[in-house]
């Protein structure tokens, strides 16, 4: 996908059907609210049925929000389909809150790989406080034969 073929809005719209098509995005009311190449902010509205026992967003959840996050940025910086080949998170802090915003670039981009970083933060009343970091490898899919 080539952003500089598209206009921002039509490049953000390609990215929300992208999302629109992952059934668990669905399930948990993800959104898609900025998307340029190599960049990616995703949210995720906390409800009840993202937390753990205690009360707070389930660490999953955030995974899922960061690597989705990570995957968006690298696949648009690579300008191809793509997979997350690894990732790392850090939790540091309970996300309590009303919505998970999870922030990702691409840090360097290669010919089938992009490194990423992703800040997630958690939203209480209109407060950001940042509760986990990732970083990840997003490689590119090899090209489909028949």
């Amino acid at each position: 996908m080539a952003e500089a073929s598209v206009s921002p809005e039509v490049f953000l719209a390609m990215g929300r059907e992208v999302l629109a098509a992952q059934p668990f995005s669905r399930l948990i009311g993800a959104e898609l609210a900025a998307f340029s190449r190599g960049h990616c902010e995703l949210h995720v509205p906390i409800g009840e049925s993202v937390k753990q026992q205690h009360g707070f967003v389930h660490g999953g959840v955030l995974s899922y929000a960061a690597d989705n996050a990570l995957t968006y940025a690298g696949g648009s910086a690579l300008g191809q389909p793509v997979v997350t080949s690894e990732f790392k998170i850090n939790y540091l802090r309970p996300a309590i809150g009303e919505r998970l915003i999870a922030r990702a670039e691409a840090v360097h981009t290669g010919k089938t790989q992009s490194v990423c970083r992703c800040d997630v933060f958690v939203v209480k009343d209109g407060v950001e406080k940042l509760c986990a970091v990732a970083q990840g490898t997003i490689a590119a899919l090899p090209p489909k034969t028949s």
